[in-house]
């Protein structure tokens, strides 16, 4: 993986996924470069100068983007939006929560994301999903070339992630040449619904789940006999335990193994153990749970766990993990696949330095495995495309 900030790996693969989101390299290392000594320093004040200094490079990107938009060149302006979307998110994502300033850079994102969509006539459109008096916004793209009810990909995020940026790395645009729709979902604990919702993470996913395929299965030109689950990094979990727990979900797919989370995360507070994802990594997991302390965080962490549900998973399953994911163990696939015996259909695909893809969810190569997720997925499906 290359590493702009050798000693710091949630700013190096900030940085990565910045790039993967459409950003430019020369953009990129504009607002890297005066942040390499604070990078190892890695206290909070070091975080505000890579906020200020990706806020700075997206506040830049986005007035260019308007001076195209009131000269009516939108298709110029899209792109530009576009990048400024994924300097936004970049910033945002590592903040300190609750800053003042993240939520605006967050409202900055949204604002962004739409135009480019808009503007370059994006096949995305935002929906909401009503659930437990609130909604779980989501992004639908519809499958292409298929005549007839298509397949549909449930998609949920992870610990840290966002619709925007699964939408960007190509997700939804490589299911829908295949044939398949996407719903990309921010569900509690996540994204927009995190951020504008106050919506807190539960280890019960597979109710927001459930209710997702519900929303999904009602979407013109969607086969409910056909829809999905996928969901990346913590949704390592989330994926298994939501077909283990509904039966009409037709495949799941983990991107990124995990069966059992509470020993990682006290592994990691003991400085022991895996890479942390994003700066604040306590304050984050209080922030997705809504907890005050770090030992309700854990508690909460140790019900995390596919053991003694995995039998019930009555539909094919994916699991996709690199060779060098340095978040999570590569155990956690093993045993994952080992407990899924009533699959019809177990695979396990390890991404090796010759493919490439090999850290945490492929963040170092995105691509390679957003391919092979999207062709076993129209695989089993039985995409018409």
């Amino acid at each position: 993986m290359f590493e702009y900030f050798p000693s710091n790996y949630p700013w190096s693969m900030a940085a990565l996924m910045g790039f993967a989101a459409g950003g430019n390299i020369s953009d990129i290392d504009e607002a890297c470069r005066p942040l390499v000594e604070a990078a190892k320093r890695g206290d909070p004040g070091a975080t505000d100068e890579f906020f200020a200094s990706w806020r700075t490079l997206a506040e830049r990107v986005e007035a260019s983007a308007r001076v195209d938009e009131e000269a009516g060149r939108l298709l110029s302006a899209g792109r530009k939006y576009k990048r400024a979307t994924a300097y936004w998110f970049t910033a945002e994502r590592l903040h300190l929560p609750g800053h003042s300033d993240r939520i605006a850079a967050y409202t900055r994102t949204l604002e962004c994301f739409g135009k480019f969509v808009a503007f370059r006539g994006e096949n995305c459109e935002w929906v909401a999903i009503p659930y437990e008096g609130k909604v779980m916004p989501a992004l639908y793209t519809r499958a292409e070339g298929v005549s007839g009810p298509a397949p549909c990909m449930v998609h949920f995020d992870g610990l840290d992630g966002t619709k925007e940026l699964m939408y960007l790395i190509g997700v939804p645009g490589e299911l829908a040449r295949r044939g398949v729709s996407t719903l990309i979902v921010d569900h509690p604990g996540v994204g927009e619904a995190l951020r504008l919702h106050g919506m807190k993470a539960s280890p019960e996913i597979e109710k927001p789940a459930s209710v997702a395929f519900d929303f999904a299965a009602a979407l013109p030109g969607v086969d409910a006999r056909r829809i999905g689950m996928m969901a990346v990094s913590l949704g390592g979990y989330y994926s298994p335990r939501a077909a283990a727990l509904d039966s009409r979900w037709a495949c799941a797919v983990a991107w990124g193994a995990l069966y059992d989370w509470g020993p990682i995360q006290r592994a990691r507070f003991a400085g022991t153990g895996t890479q942390r994802s994003v700066s604040h990594y306590a304050e984050h997991l209080k922030w997705v749970f809504g907890k005050d302390t770090v030992e309700e965080c854990l508690a909460m962490t140790d019900r995390y766990t596919l053991a003694g549900l995995l039998d019930r998973v009555r539909c094919p399953i994916l699991i996709v993990q690199g060779e060098n994911d340095r978040q999570l163990p590569r155990e956690q696939a093993d045993r994952t696949l080992a407990e899924c015996v009533n699959s019809p259909r177990r695979d396990l695909h390890i991404h090796t330095a010759a493919e490439g893809g090999v850290e945490h969810c492929s963040v170092d190569n995105f691509d390679v495995s957003v391919d092979y997720i999207a062709d076993w997925v129209a695989e089993v499906m039985g995409s018409t495309s």
